[in-house]
């Protein structure tokens, strides 16, 4: 297999896989041919022809030599091969497409950095599969790649985007699948086109003359009607002549004994512990019980699990024996899966008890060893939950249950843990499983208990409100300390910043965040290098309880030191999280072209390592719908809003349920539902303490209402609570007043929020508007003009609209006399007209080009063929598009598409 070895030299390849853990590489190497394995040319020429087919199909049942077929071809070929067993299909898609992109990576084959990596294994992005194709297309010679055990792929979703990969890969890709089933892939598409190469279990079968070459090389002569009898029971099958061989050539009688051997699936159970399982010496024989209830070992665990010493020479004397142990590579094995089940079945029976014993045991070795993942499943199994619980806190691997790609896997790894066991780590675990869930009361419940046990093992004694204080901000640990509790006490930290950021208590995040940070010098560098998500979290709720806060600028350090951070699939949430909590805050700010980029961003991040939408936090697509109203398109809004509410449960914090209900009544204001707009903000949502921007947008948004409805000086009494430090809130004030008739009052407001220098367009447009409101009230029309065409400006740049229709009926004249082409805005409006509101101005007219870029956008042609239909070059299409794109505020082509039919364009 060329270019293995070089594997490691690409920098930009991923060294985990979508669970956290290395890469095993033995899922990239071909099984090696044992020295009974038969050649068999008839079958090796057939399979030459899948260098010149699109897609090659081995398929028959088990034991039927697929793989070694595959596999020997595969090293006389003369030209790299990717191989890759896909026994991680059953994690899920992106698991499988996370170790495919490896293999390739491991055979020698470059892939760009941007093609990215899945991070959650059960799920895989279209845009990375499109990235991959996409390379794969530009090849020269075409990429082989071989999956074996491809039965083992039962997910249709998995099928799908293979096909879509090797369709559109063209002739760049070389596809060899090894089954036991039919692939769920179109293959008659593939047969009609000439384009499948296919080996079924009828020619994978062995000839009379193979079989008896196969029995020759077990040391085994037998007459032709003898080989010819066994060939015609086993009907070719190249496991069943070679178990009757290795038992065969055991008996006296080889002959007789091939003549009984009638194998069905208890036939095959009784035949492998009677005569396979015989044949080893007594001392194997327990081993081979032993190892059964592993996955993979290796002679070190299997000498802890057995007490010898020797197991290195006997699992090698096995593996060349072909006794159903499997050499894995870099000295790891495995059993045959049907050996190893039946082999528990039969532990189970002579030594009922003893498996509970060997789950520990392994578990203790695995975790000596540093392999976290296994040693958390085999303490699972051994139902030993302190231990296991001990294990991920220990390894500061807490942030495993927030990290939306494997959360669910291990709540449900510790879903059997009774109540009865209860330590520090158990309570950690049910504590972060509860408020992963946002379950508080349950969650601070199990927070406190590990809390007080931890004090007492510091020798702390406290009231019950002190516990959590002084278990977290002990000082430095004491000279001897174990190092377990340095661990407990960070993983403490963690889950006080999460309860401080749900509960919207600011100062409990700081004080929390203090301590961590002492503990995090304390902690072993290299688990905290290991497990990056523990600092980026703890980061991401201390940013969220001071932007709850108020406290931008010091929100703003802290999500942007996540933001900022190393990327990373572990992290993936935390930086999607902060983008988006950074996002809040430029719209906060009125800078909503800052906000959007901010947020599509956070959506991009979790797109690429393939996070789902449950699990990221939402905050992306909620900051883009408040950008949509400003923007007035009110139906995107309405689909934006609906999707950020399906966000992860431990990121529901204040922040997002403020943010939530205020964007929503805005978008119910732009639709002249005020009852609507005040049902979704009158309540109050639960914090420690109360947000100044949440309670001024509230404000505002009652204060709105109440204008909307000719209440002016109610609007302004709303108002008058909140702090004028707010710039949005002082303008929203400097309205209310001069529909109250206080023009000075207003222009005071005003002049603060321009002196103040903060506020972006969404801002200073609407303060613009309210001035020239005043002017053209006071008569002074020439400035009111001027004022109006500079709001025009400013607006433009970000596609601001709402701030226009907000203002009232006194602007349509001016917007009239600003701008001679407004008689087109209602055309131009994405919302249309709404009743008793001014139109939206339109500074540029689409081009005749532009217009006929869009009507064939609409037609799904590709840049290439709108370029050809229209004769131009296809970076003159991207001009047109981008500048289309500008003048419609869109940044998407279904988005021009269904704006430009909006208008009334199409």
């Amino acid at each position: 297999m060329a270019g293995l070895e070089d594997s490691g030299t690409d920098p930009t390849a991923p060294y985990a896989d979508p669970q956290g853990d290395p890469f095993l590489r033995t899922r990239f190497v071909a099984p090696a041919r044992p020295v009974t394995f038969l050649r068999r040319e008839r079958l090796v020429r057939h399979l030459d022809q899948a260098l010149g087919t699109p897609l090659t199909m081995v398929n028959g049942a088990a034991g039927a030599g697929k793989t070694l077929l595959v596999a020997d071809w595969a090293a006389m070929c003369d030209r790299p091969v990717a191989w890759l067993t896909t026994d991680a299909a059953g994690q899920g898609p992106g698991m499988l497409w996370a170790y495919l992109l490896q293999a390739l990576r491991a055979s020698g084959t470059s892939l760009p950095a941007g093609v990215g990596c899945p991070a959650d294994a059960s799920r895989v992005t279209p845009k990375l599969l499109a990235r991959l194709a996409a390379e794969l297309s530009t090849r020269d010679r075409p990429v082989i790649v071989v999956l074996d055990e491809y039965d083992r792929v039962a997910d249709p979703e998995i099928a799908e985007q293979l096909e879509f990969v090797l369709r559109h890969a063209g002739d760049g890709l070389r596809l060899v699948l090894v089954t036991r089933t039919e692939p769920l892939l179109p293959l008659h598409r593939y047969r009609a086109a000439g384009e499948l190469t296919e080996i079924r279990g009828a020619e994978l079968a062995f000839t009379s003359e193979e079989a008896a070459e196969l029995l020759e090389l077990h040391g085994l002569r037998l007459p032709a009607h003898a080989t010819q009898g066994l060939v015609d029971r086993t009907r070719g099958w190249a496991a069943g002549l070679r178990l009757c061989a290795l038992a065969a050539r055991q008996d006296p009688d080889p002959e007789t004994y091939l003549k009984e051997f009638e194998a069905d699936r208890s036939t095959v159970a009784d035949f492998l512990l009677a005569e396979v399982l015989r044949r080893q010496p007594p001392a194997t024989q327990d081993l081979l019980l032993r190892v059964s209830v592993l996955d993979r070992f290796r002679p070190e665990l299997v000498n802890a699990l057995t007490e010898r010493t020797d197991a290195g020479p006997i699992l090698a004397d096995l593996c060349r024996e072909n006794a159903f142990v499997e050499h894995l590579g870099q000295d790891w094995y495995r059993l045959h899966p049907l050996f190893g089940e039946i082999l528990r079945a039969h532990l189970r029976m002579r030594s009922p008890g003893l498996e509970p014993e060997l789950h520990r045991q392994a578990a203790h070795w695995l975790r000596s060893c540093g392999s976290l993942s296994e040693t958390l499943g085999q303490g699972a199994a051994a139902g030993d939950w302190e231990f296991t619980a001990d294990a991920l806190i220990d390894d500061l691997a807490i942030g495993w249950l927030f990290t939306g790609w494997r959360s669910d896997e291990i709540a449900d790894l510790f879903s059997p843990m009774g109540p009865e066991t209860t330590s520090p780590a158990t309570d950690l675990v049910r504590a972060a499983r509860d408020l992963s869930r946002r379950d508080l009361d349950r969650g601070l419940t199990h927070l406190r208990h590990a809390e007080q046990s931890l004090a007492a093992a510091l020798g702390l004694t406290a009231g019950p409100g002190d516990v959590a204080d002084q278990a977290l901000s002990a000082g430095r640990s004491p000279e001897g300390e174990v190092p377990g509790l340095v661990a407990a006490r960070l993983s403490c930290a963690l889950l006080e910043a999460l309860a401080a950021r749900l509960t919207g208590a600011p100062d409990r995040a700081e004080r929390a965040a203090a301590a961590a940070e002492t503990l995090c010098d304390q902690a072993p560098a290299h688990l905290l290098e290991r497990h990056p998500e523990l600092t980026a979290l703890l980061l991401a709720h201390l940013g969220s309880a001071r932007l709850w806060a108020g406290r931008f600028e010091d929100a703003c350090a802290a999500l942007s030191k996540v933001a900022g951070g190393s990327a990373g699939a572990s992290t993936a949430l935390a930086r999607e999280d902060s983008l988006g909590r950074l996002a809040l805050i430029d719209h906060l700010n009125g800078w909503p072209g800052r906000a959007e980029r901010k947020a599509r961003a956070a959506m991009t991040e979790t797109e690429r390592y393939g996070v789902p939408q449950p699990s990221g936090s939402g905050m992306g697509r909620l900051v883009l719908a408040a950008v949509a109203v400003d923007r007035d398109d009110l139906g995107r809004a309405r689909t934006l809003l609906d999707e950020a509410a399906e966000s992860h449960p431990a990121l529901r914090d204040p922040v997002m349920e403020a943010g939530r209900a205020i964007a929503t009544a805005r978008l119910e204001l732009a639709r002249g539902d005020t009852r609507a707009a005040l049902k979704a903000v009158e309540r109050a949502v639960p914090a420690a303490v109360t947000s100044p921007w949440a309670a001024g947008q509230t404000a505002l948004v009652v204060s709105a209402a109440h204008l909307a409805e000719g209440r002016p000086e109610t609007a302004v009494d709303v108002l008058r609570a909140v702090s004028e430090e707010q710039p949005a809130c002082a303008v929203g004030a400097a309205r209310a007043q001069l529909a109250a008739g206080r023009p000075g009052a207003a222009m005071d407001l005003l002049d603060a929020v321009r002196s103040e220098g903060r506020a972006g367009p969404a801002v200073t447009v609407r303060a613009t508007l309210v001035r020239a409101q005043a002017a053209n009230e006071a008569g002074d029309t020439a400035t009111a003009h001027r004022l109006v065409a500079h709001a025009l400006r400013e607006a433009r740049r970000d596609g601001l609209r709402r701030p226009f229709r907000e203002a009232g009926p006194w602007i349509r004249p001016v917007l009239d006399a600003v701008s001679p082409r407004v008689s087109a805005a209602d055309r131009l409006s994405p919302g249309g007209p709404v009743s008793g509101g001014p139109p939206i101005p339109v500074v540029e007219e689409l081009s005749g080009r532009e217009l006929d870029v869009l009507r064939r956008l609409a037609l799904t042609m590709s840049t290439e063929e709108i370029a050809a239909d229209l004769y131009v070059s296809v970076n003159t299409v991207k001009t047109h598009l981008k500048s289309a794109y500008r003048k419609l505020a869109v940044n998407r082509r279904n988005e021009a598409v269904r704006r430009a039919r909006e208008l009334k364009l199409l």
